[in-house]
């Protein structure tokens, strides 16, 4: 049996058998190539250097932006917190058949910015931070308004907003049917007849002086006697 495997072999013809000089050139070349490959595998320390100073670069330009955008998601939030609690004090004075206040202010001790929604009559106002259900932080928010008083704006024409020093409340309320009967809007700016109304602002602080508010800001104002709101933005709030 082995003789006849030898046999075979025997005639199988020689060049199939032995390694040609080209075939030998060809190997040659692939290990050579694959040695060149395996030599320069991975980066060198100039190249690592390279990608993270690129990488530096990029986050430097980028961070601004995106410190930016996320300070716009979190005073839209806080504004549409500020409108959430006037809308629940309302909508609670109207199912109830009871007056209904809501206050805001600026906490002492916690900086955060919070807000009261409570029975005019029992007057106990029991605060929670604004916001706290979604996630916000209000801490690093300035809180400011244009009243004087309970439902009235301050007497300066455009009636102005100004930022509350902390546990300073200001003060909403709304009647029975949820509106405001009494209520002072300012004075408006002739040849306008328009009313300011009663504004609840906040705003992101000057990167200059902290206590101070920048151009972005976000504001609720209260319009009408029946209480209709709307939201404003930046100068709009001023």
């Amino acid at each position: 049996m082995h003789g006849a495997a030898l046999l075979s072999l025997n005639k199988i013809p020689k060049q199939f058998l032995t390694e040609t000089p080209k075939q030998a050139s060809l190997a040659n070349k692939l290990r050579n190539t694959s040695a060149y490959f395996y030599k320069d595998a991975g980066f060198s320390l100039i190249e690592l250097i390279v990608v993270i100073l690129m990488v530096g670069i990029l986050s430097a330009i980028a961070a601004p932006s995106w410190i930016a955008f996320v300070n716009r998601q979190q005073i839209n939030k806080a504004n549409d917190a500020v409108l959430g609690a006037l809308q629940d004090a309302q909508r609670q004075a109207k199912n109830k058949k009871l007056s209904y206040s809501v206050s805001f202010q600026k906490n002492t001790t916690t900086q955060n910015v919070e807000v009261a929604i409570y029975r005019t009559d029992i007057g106990t106002p029991i605060w929670k931070n604004l916001g706290a259900d979604v996630g916000l932080n209000s801490n690093k928010l300035l809180l400011g308004t244009n009243l004087s008083g309970e439902n009235t704006a301050n007497s300066t024409t455009n009636s102005p907003a100004s930022y509350l020093t902390p546990s300073t409340p200001a003060k909403i309320t709304f009647d029975y049917m949820g509106a405001l009967p009494t209520a002072n809007f300012g004075t408006a700016i002739p040849p306008s007849t328009e009313t300011p109304g009663l504004k609840i602002v906040v705003a992101l602080p000057s990167s200059a002086n902290s206590t101070l508010p920048s151009s972005v800001k976000r504001c609720v104002i209260v319009k009408t006697l029946l209480g209709s709101m709307l939201t404003a933005k930046d100068d709009k709030c001023d």
